[in-house]
């Protein structure tokens, strides 16, 4: 019997027990290390979820049974997954990465959380040295920011909020509170703006400070209006200044590859170099190179009261962009 953290009503928040399903030959299950919150998903959830829902997409855990036909993974091996809040995972092999042996279990969630913004930079036609900004810095504009870094583009930060914009700049990036439209340096010459917020107000100055066929990618869920402008606004600036305004869904690349093999026709494939799990397993060699500055932004909490936790976060009590339930020292199973 486990413990899963279940949304049963709007604003309600328990732990309840849980069954293990049988074991499959190809799967592999075992203690949950560490899972992580994604904030903005999961509080939108809470308030407008189809309940009961058992919320999380992001989870470090430890090999103890394999499958059969399982190979290459060894008991004690750490793992990431796409799991949810509970205190086991079980997973196909083909879904799970190893992680490495020196990164702790609630920094490696963030890769989950970094494959977000990894969809956009497999599909971008910006290239290494072009201008990016990200607009937004909460946890997923953050990661995204210094991916780009990583990736060699020139990329700034557009944030209002002073805490995030603190965080963002103290981890080295340039930051700036609002969006450099009269700036010579950045007016018609970003090659991709990639909005983190949700913000409509964001997406259409990212529209305007973009250089013709430039992109603005969509990356944070527009969860509700946060002003009256009319979309007339959004669709002016896109028709006349040549923008490439898509979605930054990160389901756009499929979850792993297929080769074409003639025996196997009508099984599908996709002949996928780019994948979300190939974009999981860089963040993971990033995150363990400690490419990404994270001194300071974990904050880690017990899955045994998950109303504590959410309430805090619901409040805007925790200062930390990165929340992390820690499995391990609550010793649930």
């Amino acid at each position: 019997m486990g413990s899963e953290i279940v949304f049963t009503g709007r604003r309600q928040f328990a732990l309840e027990d849980y069954q293990d399903t049988p074991l499959g030959p190809a799967e592999v299950r075992g203690r949950t290390l560490a899972t992580l919150i994604s904030p903005g998903t999961e509080l939108a959830w809470a308030e407008t979820g189809s309940f009961p829902l058992r919320p999380g997409y992001a989870a470090v855990y430890e090999a103890e049974e394999l499958g059969r036909e399982v190979r290459g993974i060894s008991h004690g091996d750490k793992l990431l997954c796409m799991g949810a809040h509970r205190s086991t995972q079980q997973f196909d092999q083909r879904y799970v990465l190893k992680v490495p042996d020196a990164l702790a279990p609630e920094t490696a969630v963030l890769a989950r959380l970094m494959g977000v913004s990894m969809t956009t930079l497999m599909t971008t036609a910006a290239r290494p040295g072009d201008r990016v900004v990200v607009t937004g810095a909460g946890p997923v504009g953050y990661l995204a920011a210094h991916l780009c870094r990583i990736a060699g583009y020139e990329v700034s930060v557009v944030e209002p909020d002073p805490r995030r914009n603190a965080q963002a700049r103290q981890s080295g990036l340039s930051v700036l509170s609002k969006m450099p439209l009269d700036d010579a340096d950045f007016a018609g010459k970003v090659a991709l703006v990639i909005d983190c917020s949700g913000h409509e107000g964001a997406v259409l100055e990212g529209c305007k400070v973009v250089r013709k066929k430039g992109e603005v990618v969509l990356v944070g869920v527009p969860w509700k209006a946060h002003t009256g402008m009319l979309a007339h606004e959004i669709l002016h600036a896109v028709f006349f200044r040549f923008v490439n305004l898509r979605s930054g869904w990160e389901w756009e690349l499929p979850v792993v590859g297929r080769d074409f093999v003639w025996e196997e026709l009508y099984e599908g494939y996709n002949n996928a170099q780019h994948t979300t799990m190939t974009g999981l397993a860089k963040a993971l060699t990033w995150l363990a190179r400690g490419h990404v500055p994270l001194a300071g932004l974990i904050r880690k909490f017990s899955p045994a009261d998950p109303a504590a936790v959410y309430g805090g976060l619901m409040a805007r009590e925790v200062a930390e962009p990165f929340a992390v339930l820690d499995w391990a020292a609550a010793g649930l199973r």
